[in-house]
């Protein structure tokens, strides 16, 4: 059929002007048309013509068909208008329409995308009363959503009550729950499925495995983490660039970089082919347990070798150096990051300026802000952080209780643009001997500069 085609290819407007020919050769369109059409329409997010094209399906005299009910009901379901979709089924019955497995399947699912669960769960039991069951995707559905919502025990127990009623299951189902168990830190949990799955002989997908075996990895159980990889080996299942980027960094995770490299060169010579988020990887992991030296000897290496870096290669390598003092390296690290255009970002500036101020180089570190209000980055800085002070004394007690207070002054009269009394309290600050945070110091210095700006536009 010429319009179910050209609305299949998303050419509604020549499918509407088909059906016009066919009203202008006094042909006169059934319900198969117009339910194509209307389909149609609402595929192309053209639901107003989709509504305009039922209202003269019913002044033509065409009846509506359950093809047509359940197009409408997908439609308010897609849109999260459960009422509306609910009210179309009772119509659809009351037309004389039975609702079957794809009504059901598909208000199901709109009611858990919307997380009214007590509604999804009366449809099952609905379908159940009328010997219905609903398909494996909507069952899926509504595991995702259940564990979206960190509701994983209650997943469980509906994939549990679902396998029971005779439902099938399949490694997705499983997958989602032991990924639901693991997100939530419950290795245990994640685990009992994972051997539950095994024991219904559900071979896991590589994905599956890649899950499990980063769980395990961030769980500190890397013993059992290369167990699961022998067994993917095992079931023929080949390992992919995650499998193995997992298994490195977990081994940095727990601070074994030994490990880590040497599992690292024995994946290379079975052919495997590291990409950026190993280098990554092993750079964070080399930097985190203070070995810059290697971490240095990394990155020049992947370097010589041609590699494409990105912005994390960089911005990790330069946050290390700045931690160990190493200013102009950093600084040259930074300028050669923006040659090959792969930032300066609000992380690099960040890593930067705070390294800058803590040298005493603040005419330099305001430039570099100045730079970033120019570039229009976001500059990131907490009163919470760990970063020392930019004054040389050590605050305690009560001046460590006034400086947070004072801080959080100065702050809130920056952020509502009074940048004049957030000044005027710093000075006072400085005045008493209270030690002033970098973040505060920072925000004030951005406000000025901003202010500056806008007074030399202004002119």
């Amino acid at each position: 059929m010429l319009i179910s085609g050209m609305c299949n290819m998303g050419k509604v407007d020549d499918a509407l002007k088909l059906r016009d020919d066919m009203v202008a050769l006094k042909l006169s369109p059934d319900v198969v048309t117009y339910n194509t059409l209307i389909n149609g329409c609402f595929k192309e997010k053209r639901s107003s013509e989709a509504f305009k094209l039922v209202g003269e399906m019913i002044e033509k005299g065409v009846a509506q068909n359950e093809i047509t009910y359940n197009i409408l009901i997908k439609w308010y379901s897609k849109e999260g208008r459960m009422s509306e979709a609910s009210e179309m089924v009772k119509r659809m019955e009351e037309a004389g329409f039975l609702p079957d497995c794809v009504t059901y399947n598909t208000l199901m699912s709109g009611f858990c995308k919307t997380g009214n669960w007590a509604e999804a769960f009366g449809v099952v039991n609905q379908m159940a009363g009328k010997g219905l069951k609903m398909d494996i995707v909507t069952l899926n559905t509504a595991l995702h959503n259940l564990c979206r919502e960190r509701r994983v025990d209650d997943a469980y127990e509906f994939l549990r009550s679902s396998s029971k009623s005779g439902y099938i299951v399949d490694e997705v189902s499983y997958g989602t729950l032991i990924v639901g168990y693991f997100k939530e830190e419950s290795t245990e949990k994640a685990m009992k499925v994972w051997d539950e799955m095994k024991k219904k002989e559900i071979i896991p997908s590589i994905v599956t495995y890649n899950s499990v075996i980063g769980g395990l990895c961030k769980s500190g159980k890397m013993e059992v983490a290369m167990a699961k990889l022998n067994e993917l080996l095992e079931n023929a299942l080949v390992p992919d660039e995650t499998t193995y980027n997992t298994i490195i960094h977990g081994y940095c995770w727990e601070g074994n970089i030994e490990k880590a490299f040497e599992f690292h060169n024995m994946m290379v010579e079975k052919s495997f082919k590291p990409d950026v988020y190993t280098c990554n990887i092993l750079l964070r992991g080399l930097c985190m347990e203070g070995m810059l030296g290697k971490a240095i000897n990394l990155f020049h290496s992947w370097v010589s070798k041609g590699k494409d870096l990105d912005a994390v290669t960089y911005n990790t390598l330069i946050a290390a150096l700045c931690k160990d003092r190493r200013l102009e390296d950093a600084l040259s690290l930074a300028a050669e990051m923006e040659e090959k255009k792969l930032g300066p970002d609000s992380y690099t500036y960040n890593a930067i300026i705070g390294a800058l101020y803590d040298a005493g180089r603040t005419k330099e570190a305001e430039e570099h802000l100045s730079k970033m209000i120019e570039r229009d980055i976001e500059i990131q800085y907490s009163k919470h952080d760990n970063d020392e002070n930019v004054s040389d004394r050590e605050p305690s007690g009560e001046s460590d209780s006034n400086s947070l207070a004072y801080s959080e002054q100065i702050e809130k009269h920056c952020v509502e643009g009074r940048y004049k009394d957030a000044m005027q309290i710093y000075i006072e600050q400085i005045q008493k001997g209270v030690s002033v945070h970098k973040s505060t110091y920072i925000a004030l210095i951005t406000g000025l500069i901003k202010r500056r700006k806008s007074i030399l536009r202004a002119g």
